[in-house]
This record gives C-alpha cells, structure tokens and sequence, in this order.
C-alpha cells in the first residue's frame, strides 16, 4: 500500500487525534476521585465515571476514598505517675474531602502519621498507669476525637483509634504482680475473717440458749457421743452416773413436752 502526500497528513492527524482522545479519556472507579488542576489553578474534583481532560494543559491527582489504616510505632511515654511505657496504636481514617486532603497539607498520611505520633504521646503523658491499663476504650475515643477534630480541615475523617499494646518495664511487671498477690491475700482474709465472724454470732446465739436451756447441753454431749459411737473404733468414757442422767433427761424431756401440749 503506497501513501501519497495528501493522504499521509490525513494519516498523521487521525494518529495525533487518537493520541488526544487516549490522553483525554479517563476513567475513574467508585471509590476514587481525581482533583484537576489546569495551568495550575484547581478546576474541582470529578468521578467515579468517565470524563474528558486537555491533555498537557490538565493535571490530575488521584486519591483513594476507602479507609486506610496507619500502623503508629511504639513510643516511649512517661506516664503522669513516672512509669515508662512502651506503647503503639493503629489508626483508621478515609479521606471525605478530596480537594482539602490536596491542597490544605503537602502529604495527608504522613501527616496524619505524625500527628497520630504525637497526639498519642500527649494523651498518655496525662494519665496514670491504672488508667492507662484499665480504661482503654475510653483513650481510644479520646485519641478518636482528638485526632478527628486535627485533621478535619485537611479533609480526613478518622474512623477510630486502637491501643494495640502496652508494654511495661520487667521491674513493673514484677511490682504489678506483687500487687495483685497482695489484693488476693487481702480478699481471702477477708472472706476468712467474715466466717468467722458468722460463726461466732452463730456460737454466741446457741450459748444464750444453752444458758437458758441448761439440759439441752447435756442433749447435745449426748449427741456427740452418739456420733463418735458410729466409728466402733475408739473407747468413750463418762463421767458420773450415765444411767442417773438418763433418767433425769428422760423425765425432763418428758415434762417438757407435756408442758408444749399444754
């Protein structure tokens, strides 16, 4: 195939259109949007879809809208109680404003990664220990709310804030389980003290009894006779007369209950 002079500038032009319209062409998935800049001025913030820009005169920046987590490294913090404390979190943030996550901050994840650093560091510098270890979901809606409120006029929405861990010195490792074998020992003091307690109220209210009743003692040794009687394996001896008490508990018992029927 031979191409003349006047066809091959035809040719060239349909190439140098196709290359425009490849260039112009973009196409932008569901969670992406693309802030355009033409001659340097922002022209707005287009997508998801299909759209036209001038080639060499445009520029785009792509940013993702889906949430993306930023792993804080371990910092080393001074709590308010003079405990050093090794502690790292994750954050999660997706952008909402595209065009303030380009133009307001030079690099929105890392500043969001340093800011995260900080705020983290300020936040644990102001509590104790105990809290730091017994109150983590109230820190991590602080963290949320602090670092929310940071980085709203950049366009990002932290989503939440996590402690991941905390790590504390071997000597305050040892000092917190001593501590905890110390509340152990209290509680189980306690629980015997209060038995004992109860047993005495009890021992004291069976006294009263035996003192108004005198021959219901006498009832009772003969109770625990019976029952040392059951093993055939040891020798009882008595004092006085068995068959004379007897007979007396017999007879009392007796009036007794005719004096209940009575």
């Amino acid at each position: 195939m031979i191409i003349t002079a006047f066809e091959f500038p035809v040719l060239a032009a349909l190439v140098l259109i196709v290359l425009i319209l490849a260039q112009s062409i973009k196409v932008i998935r569901e969670y992406e949007r693309v802030v355009i800049f033409r001659m340097g001025r922002l022209i707005g913030v287009k997508g998801p879809g299909i759209f036209l820009i001038i080639p060499i005169i445009d520029n785009i920046v792509k940013v993702d809208l889906r949430i993306v987590t930023i792993d804080v490294p371990k910092q080393t913090i001074i709590t308010r109680d003079n405990v050093t404390v090794d502690v790292d979190a994750v954050i999660y943030y997706r952008v909402v404003e595209p065009q303030n996550a380009i133009t307001k901050v030079e690099n929105f994840w890392v500043a969001t990664s340093m800011l995260g650093q900080t705020t983290l560091r300020d936040i644990i510098g102001q509590i104790d220990l105990d809290d730091l270890l017994s109150k983590r979901d109230d820190l991590n809606k602080k963290l949320q709310i602090v670092l929310d409120e940071a980085t709203d006029p950049w366009g990002i929405k932290i989503s939440a804030v996590t402690i991941r861990d905390v790590s504390l010195p071997e000597s305050m490792m040892r000092a917190i389980a001593k501590q905890a074998e110390a509340e152990r020992e209290r509680r189980s003091r306690i629980i015997l003290a209060d038995g004992e307690f109860q047993a005495s109220q009890k021992m004291t209210e069976a006294a009263e009894l035996y003192q108004k009743v005198p021959i219901s003692m006498r009832l009772r040794e003969l109770q625990t006779l019976a029952e040392i009687a059951r093993e055939k394996n040891m020798i009882v001896v008595t004092t006085g007369a068995p068959g004379g008490d007897i007979s007396n508990i017999a007879g009392l018992t007796g009036a007794f209950s005719k004096a209940e029927k009575k």
